[in-house]
This record gives C-alpha cells, sequence and structure tokens, in this order.
C-alpha cells in the first residue's frame, strides 16, 4: 500500500511540474544568487524604532484582535441558527452552512483586492476583509462544536419546554463555552499573519511599512521588519497558547 501511495505521490509531481512548466533543479542552480542577495542585501538587518514602525505594529495588532472579536460575535449568531441539530429552521441551516462555506473558501486576499478596487485602500477596508474571513472560518467551526453537543442535553431541555434561547443560553453557551474562546484565540494567531498580508496591498500596519521598504530597496529595513513581525507573531502564539491551556484546564 506504502508503495503504491509513493508512486502515486512521484507521478503526481511529475505531472504537476510538467503542467506547471517548473524545473525543481532550477532551486539548485539559482542557489548562489539568492544566497548573494541575502547576505548582502539583506543582512545585516537595520531596525528602526521610529513612531510610524511602531504605531504600524499596534495597528496591525488591533486590526487582527478587533476583527477577530466583531468576527466571533456575528460567527456565533449564524452558528446557533447554522447547526443542523439546533436551528429552529432545517432549511436556514442549510443556508448558513453554504454561504459561510462559500465566504471561507475566497481567501482573505482576494477579498482585500477585492474591497480596495471598489472602496479604496485604508485600514478600514483591511479590517472588512479580515472579518469577511474570519467570519467564515469562525461559523463553520462553531457550527461543528454545536453539533457535538449531546442530544440528550438538548432532549432534556425540549422536555422541561425549554425554548430556543433557553436550549442557548442554559446548554449551548456552557458547553461549548471554552471551545468558543479556544477557536477566537486561534483565530487572532492567524489574523496577525493575515493582516500583514493584507496591509502589504493597501490595509495598512506593519505590512505596509514593509512594502515601502521592499519597493524603495531598503531591504535591511525590510529585513528588520520581517524580524520585528515575526517576534510579534511568536509573541502572540506563546500568549494565546497560555490563555488555551487555562481556558481548556
Amino acid at each position: 500500500v506504502y508503495t503504491w501511495f509513493l508512486v502515486v505521490v512521484l507521478v503526481l509531481f511529475c505531472l504537476a511540474t510538467y503542467i506547471s512548466r517548473f524545473n525543481p533543479l532550477e532551486v539548485l542552480w539559482e542557489q548562489g544568487e539568492f544566497w548573494k542577495f541575502l547576505f548582502q542585501d539583506f543582512l545585516p538587518p537595520r531596525f528602526n524604532a521610529s513612531p510610524v514602525v511602531v504605531e504600524s505594529i499596534l495597528v496591525t495588532f488591533a486590526l487582527a484582535v478587533s476583527s477577530s472579536f466583531v468576527a466571533a460575535v456575528f460567527a456565533f449568531l449564524f452558528a446557533v441558527f447554522g447547526s443542523t441539530s439546533l436551528s429552529p429552521w432545517k432549511g436556514l441551516a442549510r443556508t448558513i452552512r453554504g454561504f459561510a462555506t462559500f465566504l471561507r473558501n475566497i481567501p482573505t486576499l482576494v477579498w482585500a483586492f477585492i474591497l480596495f478596487s471598489s472602496l479604496g485602500i485604508g485600514t478600514g477596508v483591511g479590517f472588512i476583509a479580515l472579518l469577511i474571513s474570519t467570519f467564515a472560518f469562525m461559523t463553520r467551526a462553531f457550527i461543528e462544536v454545536i453539533d457535538e453537543v449531546s442530544c440528550d442535553a438538548m432532549e432534556g431541555l425540549t422536555a422541561c419546554g425549554g425554548t430556543f434561547w433557553h436550549k442557548v443560553c442554559q446548554g449551548i453557551v456552557p458547553t461549548c463555552l471554552t471551545q468558543f474562546i479556544a477557536w477566537f484565540l486561534y483565530c487572532i494567531e492567524l489574523n496577525i499573519r493575515a493582516s500583514t498580508i493584507v496591509g502589504m496591498v493597501g490595509g495598512g500596519g506593519i505590512g505596509l511599512v514593509l512594502f515601502s521598504y521592499i519597493k524603495s530597496f531598503n531591504y535591511a529595513g525590510a529585513a528588520g521588519i520581517i524580524l520585528v513581525i515575526a517576534a510579534m507573531v511568536i509573541m502572540v502564539e506563546f500568549l494565546t497558547n497560555y490563555l488555551r491551556r487555562k481556558v481548556l484546564t
């Protein structure tokens, strides 16, 4: 079985390289130019602690947290109606699932280009791009969490005369809150990275500063910004992992 699996993977790899006209050996042939560019232009990095850079870092963090928070609120409201085990209208549940799936399958960068082309550049548009993709991701995640709730608990509340909102407030929220928070923290991690990419195409924040450095051939400054972004992502990841452990234990 494993032999056939490796053969299939190899055949698919060869087919993909043929269709894309990519020669993997070119990576080896061009290594000299890459290392020359890296060590002569990018390194050593030059750090810039100017107010513009500091403000851009704060803007990037604020975009990630605010878009995740607003998306979590809307995702919860949509998820309780999108769960087939909870929603009073099964047709609405299927519609919400399909809508969230459609939005989730469009990358954040594509949403950013669509919004920037129609509404112009700015942090507000970047926020909306992050909000849409995060909302879609959280809605599907929350629906799956709600669907895993024991049917016995829902049937017990129904037998006691509980309404739909009684089930949500007394059955879903106490049972699923820790998992909701875990998904929320995970989305903050994702949006720290995504807000940097969105910023590079006009969404503001540290990504816009990085893009301006690269366009002006200030590669040493760009390397410093990249290290700052990496440090910020690592710190946020450590913080969210710590909070996730506290929440789940």
